[in-house]
């Protein structure tokens, strides 16, 4: 119909999903003529097992002595007693076609992982970040529970706090805390974390809900999915200063999380942001520091052209940043 309508036939085999040898194959003189596959009559591969031996691998899987092993496991146990009857992917395809492929003991058989939230800030206070980690004592045994929160789109450590439990009431309240000091109390905004018992607290979802913040998770046993927070952690832990030997107080603690805090919003150019830092990307400034270096390094350029064999150091700041990027966005509805 589409053909006599003027349509071309290629495009026309193209939106019914159909090749144009498969369309000649099937029409011809006028008519449809029926498929054909079913009924033709192909040769047999020429390493096609036997029935016998096909019974044979049946046979040898039902064995008390296989029973419980896979088919990577009976072949080489064959092997070793001079005996090859098929390979194990023969093994697992004839398995298959008899319904006793399944999984053994007591664990979950593996299933493919769901897509990863993914989320763009395009601004501060956009997106954040959270985790809980470890702060050892002198005590063994003892530790102390950071509470941290960082800006997606900046980086700058929004909120932390130090406590000697983890709970969601604590997180609860640094979280309407930080909402408060960055002045984007009831604004649209996404708080992404793992999986932990303090993120998933009744007492933090009702708070969020009464916030109107977004609550985002990790995928079930992948730490990746927040990244950003964990990479934090290891800057924190592996700076010079950290207390190796653990930390004496609470007090002790909650001071040296100041210090850092303090260093890494206002005196560490971040690596990931064009070497500006949080703070200053946090407040809008990154795009006039990355222009006044434009304009020096232009200028250098300028005095001594011999020196640059192409065109100065990037200085574009960053745009957009996505947490997870190709993985499933998020929504109001799904978090």
């Amino acid at each position: 119909m589409a053909v006599k309508g003027g349509c071309r036939l290629e495009k026309a085999c193209d939106e019914v999903e159909i090749s144009l040898r498969t369309y000649r194959r099937w029409y011809h003189s006028g008519e449809v003529r029926a498929d054909r596959r079913p009924d033709a009559i192909r040769p047999a591969p020429a390493n096609k097992l036997t029935e016998e031996e096909r019974q044979a691998v049946i046979a040898t899987c039902n064995a008390p002595a296989y029973a419980e092993l896979p088919p990577s496991q009976i072949v080489p146990g064959l092997l070793d007693k001079g005996i090859y009857i098929a390979s194990e992917s023969s093994y697992y395809r004839i398995l298959k076609a008899c319904g006793q492929l399944h999984h053994h003991g007591r664990s979950r058989a593996p299933a493919p992982s769901q897509r990863s939230r993914c989320h763009t800030a395009t601004d501060a206070n956009d997106v954040w970040m959270w985790d809980i980690t470890y702060c050892a004592s002198v005590v063994k045994g003892v530790f102390y529970y950071l509470y941290l929160i960082e800006d997606l789109y900046s980086r700058k450590i929004v909120g932390y706090e130090v406590h000697e439990k983890e709970c969601g009431h604590l997180a609860a309240l640094l979280v309407q805390r930080t909402l408060l000091r960055e002045q984007c109390l009831f604004k649209p905004l996404v708080l992404h974390s793992d999986n932990g018992a303090a993120m998933k607290s009744q007492t933090l979802k009702a708070k969020l809900e009464e916030l109107n913040v977004l609550p985002s998770y990790n995928r079930p046993g992948v730490s990746n999915d927040n990244a950003y927070a964990e990479s934090l952690f290891r800057t924190l832990k592996y700076r010079p200063q950290w207390p190796c030997s653990g930390f004496k107080s609470l007090a002790d603690a909650r001071k040296w999380v100041d210090d850092f805090t303090r260093w890494y919003n206002d005196e560490h150019k971040h690596s990931r942001i064009q070497f500006v830092t949080p703070s200053e990307r946090h407040a809008g400034q990154d795009k006039m520091i990355l222009m006044h270096r434009r304009q020096v390094l232009e200028a250098a350029k300028q005095a001594n052209p011999a020196r640059w064999s192409g065109d100065v150091r990037n200085c574009s700041p960053i745009e957009a940043v996505t947490l997870n990027p190709g993985g499933k966005t998020g929504d109001k509805n799904a978090a």
